[in-house]
């Protein structure tokens, strides 16, 4: 398996972040395609490093299926939003499950 991750630090202003992150981020993720699950986290409690607030995983069956996604329309779409509402206060990358 192989997914995508979103890891987020916290924002100046929690309810803004979480108000955009609901209403219209998550539905732009929603649209990715060839997705197999998402898993949205709220950090609880840091134990080391970063103050993260928010970590998203989209997971896929395969790379191939990863690879389509991140060149789809609709992830250049979810891309640009993000880059707008919380560029400076994330990391994202991809891994496979070992």
């Amino acid at each position: 398996m192989y997914k995508l991750v979103a890891i987020y630090r916290t924002p100046a202003d929690s309810e803004a972040f979480d108000r955009h992150y609901a209403e219209t981020h998550s539905p732009l993720m929603d649209a990715v395609p060839g997705y197999e699950r998402i898993e949205v986290s709220r950090v609880t409690r840091p134990l080391m490093g970063d103050d993260f607030y928010l970590m998203f995983e989209m997971w896929f069956a395969d790379k191939e299926a990863l690879k389509t996604a991140l060149r789809s329309p609709e992830n250049a779409a979810a891309g640009k939003d993000l880059m707008g509402f919380a560029g400076d206060l994330v990391s994202v990358f991809t891994a496979e499950v070992v």
